[in-house]
């Protein structure tokens, strides 16, 4: 194994902390490169919105260059473990963002977090790490997650 993907959950610092660790441990066992992705919200352009007045662009913005520096952060406690390390921040659709990493890095295992989740929510609404799951043709490492 030469690269291992982390999704990293930003707003949850806990799990963020279990896919850390998790993260560490595979990386060092086989000497791979990790890289970090953060999907962020996409730009309200890309959805089909209009951008609105320019304090809410920069508002965008800031939040974005906030979310750049905690990934940044987190990969640096990763490279200070002894992991070549490296974050991406991304806007634009979960999966689809995640897909296109894992072919372009040429990533050999996911590591992603999976919150439990009721019966009929799976059913009626799914999950992107279900999502992933079938899409995905590479192995992944299911770090399992508190839902609070």
């Amino acid at each position: 194994m030469n690269n291992l993907l982390t999704t990293l959950d930003l707003v949850n610092q806990e799990h963020s902390q279990s896919l850390i660790r998790h993260t560490i441990e595979l990386a060092k066992a086989h000497s791979a490169k990790s890289w970090l992705i953060h999907i962020a919200e996409p730009d309200p352009e890309f959805v089909g919105g209009d951008s609105g007045p320019q304090y809410i662009r920069d508002e965008i913005a800031e939040e974005l260059r906030g979310e750049r520096r905690q990934v940044q952060r987190i990969a640096e406690k990763i490279r200070n473990e002894g992991v070549d390390c490296e974050g991406l921040i991304i806007q634009g659709p979960t999966e689809k963002m995640i897909m296109e990493v894992i072919n372009k890095q040429k990533i050999d295992l996911l590591v992603i977090g999976n919150k439990k989740r009721g019966f009929f929510q799976e059913l009626f609404v799914g999950s992107v790490t279900g999502d992933i799951i079938k899409d995905a043709r590479i192995p992944i490492f299911l770090v399992p997650l508190e839902s609070k």
